[in-house]
């Protein structure tokens, strides 16, 4: 079983910033496609940013400009660097990996924005 570890959430005032962190084994970053995903209470899990292994990145409309994803392939770890964020950015946040068929998910990190 691939586990995903997700570390970094916590309360945040609005305007401020949070870096969320996810480890994996070396298989998962050497292949896969690493992603961010959140889940609001009462929504559906919406994704927030994707990178490919070269490092092409794909943002949600709602995050682009305030959000940046990366990747160490070396260290086995994905980021998520988010700034200016908003109340409406409050959600449980969870790392993923896709490879074709295959798909992993981490246990998820809550992110809250509040004054």
């Amino acid at each position: 079983q691939v586990q995903l570890v997700e570390s970094g959430g916590g309360l945040v005032q609005p305007g401020g910033s949070l870096r969320l962190s996810c480890a994996g084994p070396g298989s998962i970053f050497s292949f896969y496609v690493m992603g961010w995903y959140r889940q609001a209470p009462g929504k559906e899990r919406e994704l927030v940013a994707t990178i490919t292994r070269s490092g092409s990145t794909k943002y949600a409309d709602s995050v682009k400009g305030r959000f940046t994803i990366s990747r160490e392939n070396a260290k086995n770890s994905l980021y998520l660097q988010m700034n200016s964020l908003k109340p409406e950015d409050t959600a449980v946040y969870y790392c993923n990996a896709r490879f074709g068929t295959n798909e992993f998910w981490g246990q998820g990190t809550q992110v809250t924005v509040s004054s």
